[in-house]
Parts: structure tokens; sequence; C-alpha cells
């Protein structure tokens, strides 16, 4: 029987979070997932845009279970004339989601500078008015600061930042009464429930009912983690947080099993078999249907042409693509409803 240890699960996650992976900026995150699976022992290969797959072993026809390890974040659209930066986003970032947000500015030479998402104008002691009356918008009124004297274009440029550069935000992870805050629980958490799983399968010696891939995308957040399998696989289960809110089953204390999103159904014999399998494992469990503007990597399999079943299951997490918010049971009940599934 594989046991939740909550105390790897967290550090596996503190550890992701400390690699900025913005998506398409992959490099850091996949080198230290390598290094985390190397320090596990499970055999792995790196496709060619990033991606790392994990083989867990097993026999019979392969499931993939994936997690992706891309964040929503910014990229300098361009460098403003009073040394600010005009930002855009990557992945589904809102503005009103990051202002006030500590950053770190990666340029494509190495370097990295610091600095904040700020409104322009900034002070509420000076404008209330312009605050009050105009949302917060990236094309007009959101910029980024660095924390660097800079006065003009010229200047920043001085330092090497440019259009193209990559803004990381900076996670912000806290716990408190079982309650996990961070940047980035979508899908880091997520992952590293993944990794807690393995780990327990490498202390236990349990068998696997069925050759299993851990899939650890990188593209998911912009629509294309999965779009390329490996060979032969036959089933997908991707492990995403579970969005809370108005008219939603999930709770953070729980994990989902999705029936839909905003694209299609998922399979509707794979979903009755996560059911069945949180049913006799005693797993606390809700199903869930996430529209209009939910997806995870399973259906971008499907959309790529792919004959499998696919299905997702997650915690409950509130705040999507802001500062979001779970709980350590959502975790541990993520990890026990995969264990349940995976094992014999």
């Amino acid at each position: 029987m594989l046991i939740f240890n909550e105390e790897y699960c967290l550090e596996a996650f503190r550890r992701l979070l400390g690699a900025d992976s913005t998506t398409g900026q992959y490099e850091q995150v996949q080198e230290l997932i390598c290094k985390m699976l190397d320090e596990l022992g499970f055999p792995y290969t790196v496709t060619h845009k990033g991606g790392v797959i994990a083989d867990l072993g097993g026999e019979g026809d392969p499931l993939v279970v994936t997690a992706h390890l891309d964040d929503i974040g910014l990229m300098v659209r361009h460098v403003n004339s009073d040394g600010t930066l005009n930002v855009c986003p990557v992945g589904g970032l809102y503005p009103f989601y990051c202002m006030m947000e500590n950053v770190r500015v990666h340029t494509r030479d190495g370097k990295v500078f610091t600095g904040s998402v700020c409104r322009t104008p900034n002070s509420v002691h000076v404008t209330e008015e312009e605050l009050r009356e105009e949302m917060p918008d990236f094309r007009s009124n959101v910029c980024v600061v660095l924390d660097e004297d800079v006065e003009s274009a010229e200047d920043v440029r001085a330092l090497g930042v440019e259009t193209g550069d990559m803004i990381a935000l900076e996670p912000r992870f806290t716990m408190s009464n079982g309650y996990l805050k961070s940047h980035f629980i979508d899908d880091k958490a997520c992952a590293a429930v993944l990794l807690a799983a393995m780990k327990e399968l490498k202390r236990t010696g349990e068998k696997l009912n069925r050759k299993v891939l851990a899939y650890f995308a990188m593209y998911e957040e912009i629509g294309h983690g999965t779009s390329w399998l490996p060979e032969g696989v036959k089933d997908i289960l991707s492990i995403d947080i579970a969005p809370t809110g108005p008219d939603q089953n999930s709770d953070e204390h729980k994990v989902t099993v999705f029936c839909k999103d905003s694209r299609f159904p998922y399979h509707w014999g794979m979903t009755n078999e996560l059911r069945e399998a949180a049913i006799k494992a005693g797993v606390d469990f809700v199903m869930d249907i996430f529209t209009p503007h939910y997806g995870t990597d399973g259906d971008i399999s499907i959309v790529a042409g792919y004959d499998i079943r696919h299905s997702a299951i997650g915690p409950g997490t509130a705040n999507s693509h802001g500062y979001e918010r779970t709980h350590i049971l959502g975790l541990k009940n993520t990890f026990d409803l995969l264990a349940a599934y995976i094992t014999r």
C-alpha cells in the first residue's frame, strides 16, 4: 500500500517552485526534474521540446500520468521611454491577479533582474481617481518596474534587458493550518503529488497494474504540452487543479474526478474506473465539470489525434491562475486516488 509522505510532497513542491519556468523557458526546471528522478532512481527520457518522461515499470497497455511544470507569467513586449517595461502575458495571467507582485526578469544572455508589477500611475494618495476608474490593463496602465537605477529605455537596454525577455512571478509559498497558498499550485503541487507516488513505489516495491509512464510536460499553459505521446500509449491521466467556485462541487480538501471541461467530456469508461477506484479505496472525492475556460493536457492529446482514452483528477484549488490555495488533504486525496488507480 502506498502511503502519502506529506513531508516529501511539500519538499518536492518547494523545490519545483524554486525553478522559474514561465512557459517556453523550461531548461532550469527540466534540469531539476531530471535530478529529482535520478534521486528517486527512475529511468527517463527527454523530449525534443523539453518534456521529461519517466518509466515507472509495469506491463500491459501503457498509461501516461501527466503533470505540467510550466507556469503562467509575462514577457517584455517593449521597453518604455521612462525605463519601465511594457509586458504581455504568457498563458492565462490577468493583470488584476498579479498587481504589485515581485518578479524576476530573465534576459536571453542569462542575466536576472528583480522588479515588480505596477500600475501607472501607481500611488493612491496622488492619483486615486484614475486608479478607481480604470481597470488594470497590460497594454495601457500596467508595467514592470525594475529594481535598478534606470530612467530611460537606453538605461534599460544597457543592462541587457530587451523585447522577448521572460518574466517570472515570485511564487510566495506559505502554509497555515493545512492550507497551501502560492502561485503555481497549478501545476507544481500536482507534479509533487506524482513524485510522492513515485517515491512510495520505489520504497514499497508495490506492483503496478499496467505499464505506467510519468510525463512532466512543459507547454500545458499555452495548449501543446502533450501534443506528442510515446508509441503504444492507450490512456492518459492528467493531474491538474480542480477550480473551486460558484456551482462547482470541487473542495480544497478533496480530489475531483473531472467529468467535462470547456472542450468536451472526459472518457466515460475511464472516469467510471477512477470513480470506482475512489469508492473502493475510501478516497474523499467529488465529480465536477469545468466550463467555460478550462482544459488539461489530456485534451491536447485527443486534439492531436491519438486514439486514446483520457481523464483527469486533481485537488480542489481556489483562485486559479492567481495566488492559489489548496489544502494538504486535497493533495493527499489526489495521491490516494492515483495510488488506487495504478496499483494492484
